[in-house]
């Protein structure tokens, strides 16, 4: 049981991003400050298009330190030399498959586990995370009731680390930051349209630094 306050990371996740300017916006968002990984998302891509897209995307945000990670590709996550690989489909038996296919030498996340008892039996695989929330579910300011509820009974009670999706808003950053979850997922918040990544990433870490300040005692 983890009841010491947390300081959540960053997630970034690639769903808006167009391909036109897909690199430019990640070199700016990476220069924002601190990012834990990356989750770059087929978003309706083929296969071709998105091993192009993850092939582009892979080693800069490897240059910059954090994880790239592939989703619900394992030929490309193999391919582009990616740190890890998200499962969206809430399926135990693939979840498992996964966890015993790649790790210990890569990252495996999951997500799509939608209640309590689902979730801790994704957990029973051991992966590395798991990700409360729908991946391009983000178009609401604030995040998923669901997801953060789940989030926040989750964090201080299992080791394994949660990501929450956060809403399309930053606004909302502080009620995510709040449920004491290791990292929070962002996607429209940074990369959607009109909005400044850079500038994003560097809101984002300033919300994680209060809340982190408020809950130390």
């Amino acid at each position: 049981m983890n009841l010491d306050p947390i300081r959540s990371r960053l997630v970034l996740v690639t769903t808006p991003l167009p391909d036109a300017d897909a690199e430019a916006r990640m070199r700016a968002a990476l220069s924002g400050g601190d990012i834990a990984s990356v989750l770059i998302d087929p978003a309706g891509r083929d296969a071709a298009a998105f091993q192009r897209f993850a092939e582009m995307l892979v080693p800069i945000v490897q240059e910059a330190g954090a994880a790239a990670i592939v989703v619900d590709d394992s030929r490309t996550a193999g391919r582009v030399k990616a740190d890890g690989l998200h499962l969206t489909g809430g399926d135990l038996e693939a979840l498992g498959e996964a966890v015993s296919s790649f790790r210990p030498k890569m990252i495996v996340g999951g997500s799509g586990f939608e209640t309590r008892h689902d979730a801790l039996d994704a957990g029973e695989w051991m992966p590395d995370y798991i990700l409360f929330g729908r991946i391009g579910g983000d178009a609401d300011p604030e995040p998923h009731k669901k997801s953060l509820a789940l989030a926040e009974w989750w964090a201080p009670i299992v080791e394994i680390p949660c990501i929450l999706l956060a809403g399309g808003d930053l606004s909302t950053l502080e009620d995510a930051a709040a449920t004491g979850s290791e990292f929070i997922g962002l996607s429209r918040a940074v990369f959607g349209e009109g909005v400044d990544p850079a500038a994003g990433v560097a809101a984002a870490n300033r919300v994680f630094d209060d809340v982190f300040e408020r809950f130390t005692p």
